[in-house]
This record gives structure tokens, C-alpha cells and sequence, in this order.
């Protein structure tokens, strides 16, 4: 058979390609992840003093996963088709957290310098990460079954990006209990745990997303 043939005989009644494929499948896998975050962190740890919302310290730590997420969003439904180019949703997740990074160090200069310590620990800052990850596995599984249904051909970079929104996500949840109020504290530590959900993703993604 021809070639000619052949690619007419497959092309047949196929209609248009669909569209937005990708937000269809993950933007209810981020739903699903940010409230099953929501819902464990509360249940296990407890929400924080109604009074806090009074203060900027929860929506600092909501604002930056939020912008996080929705870049980390970005950057994986690029990664979940072929040949994707990344760069420019890459740049966006790196400016989201060198602005909180440089957000913390302001806020961190202008405390004493006798409490600066005190600031950047907080109570938990042995905690904070391993919470973040934990809280974000549910995102992460959501996230990696939707690209699942796509097709990533990186599946290191899809898997990390994939880890990321997650850790974004799980750091939503975790605000929503977390009672430490430094900027400095969040800059560093919610950073890390996203991270380690980023490193985990990039290992298990090839598992995972294998053809």
C-alpha cells in the first residue's frame, strides 16, 4: 500500500483534533489535589486561630502557592505534549520563587538582628517540609495519572513539573494549619518541601509515565 494510501485510510472521519486537552485533565487532578491537601492537613494537624486571617501570614503563604501553582500548571501541560518548549513557563516558576525568596530575605533584614534566627526556624522548621510533601502525595498522584492520558516524552522534567504543582498545591493545604508567621520561614522551608516533591516526581515520573 502507498504511503499516500495509508495516511489517507487513518485520516478518514478523523475530525478536528480535540482542544485544551491537557487542562481537562489537569486542572480537576490540581481540584482534587488541593482539596484532599486541604482536607488531610486540617484533619491531622488542625486549622490555624481564626485571628491569623487578620494578618498578612496566611495569605502570604496561600498567595505564594497559588502563583506557584498555576506557573507549575503551566510548565506541566507544556511537558505533557511533545516536543514541548518549557522556557518560558520554566522563567515563571523561577520568578514566583525568587520573588518569595526575595520577599523572606526583606522581611528578614528588617527583624532585629537578635530574632532573625528565631524568625527563619520558627517552631517547625524541622516539620514544615516533611508536612508540605506529605500533604502534596495526593496532588502528586493526581497529577502524574493525568499526564498519564497526555503525552510527556520528557518524563523526568514532566514528572518533576508534575511534583512541583503538587508541592504547590500540598503547601495550600499545609497553610491552612501552619501557624508560623515569618516570611523568611516560608520562603525557605515551604520551598523545600515543594522541592522534595519536585525531586520525587522526577524519579517516579519515568516509572510512571513510561509509553
Amino acid at each position: 500500500m502507498k504511503t499516500q494510501t495509508l495516511v489517507e485510510l487513518l485520516a478518514r472521519g478523523a475530525g478536528p483534533a480535540p482542544r485544551h486537552v491537557a487542562a481537562r485533565r489537569l486542572l480537576p487532578a490540581a481540584g482534587f489535589g488541593v482539596l484532599a491537601s486541604a482536607a488531610l492537613a486540617l484533619a491531622l494537624i488542625g486549622p490555624i486561630p481564626a485571628a491569623l486571617y487578620a494578618t498578612a501570614a496566611p495569605w502570604v503563604k496561600l498567595g505564594y502557592a497559588a502563583v506557584l501553582a498555576a506557573a507549575a500548571l503551566w510548565l506541566t501541560a507544556t511537558l505533557s505534549r511533545p516536543v514541548a518548549r518549557p522556557l518560558r513557563p520554566g522563567r515563571a516558576v523561577a520568578a514566583v520563587v525568587a520573588a518569595m525568596g526575595l520577599i523572606g530575605l526583606v522581611a528578614l533584614l528588617a527583624t532585629p538582628a537578635g530574632e532573625r534566627m528565631t524568625a527563619l526556624l520558627g517552631h517547625s522548621a524541622l516539620a514544615c517540609p516533611g508536612n508540605v510533601l506529605a500533604l502534596s502525595l495526593p496532588a502528586l498522584a493526581a497529577a502524574l495519572w493525568a499526564l498519564r492520558g497526555l503525552a510527556p516524552t520528557r518524563p523526568h522534567a514532566a514528572g518533576a513539573a508534575a511534583g512541583l504543582l503538587a508541592g504547590a498545591l500540598g503547601a495550600a493545604g499545609y497553610a491552612l494549619a501552619c501557624t508560623e508567621t515569618s516570611p523568611g520561614f516560608v520562603a525557605a522551608w515551604y520551598s523545600l518541601g515543594i522541592g522534595l516533591t519536585a525531586a520525587l516526581g522526577a524519579i517516579v515520573g519515568p516509572r510512571v509515565l513510561r509509553w
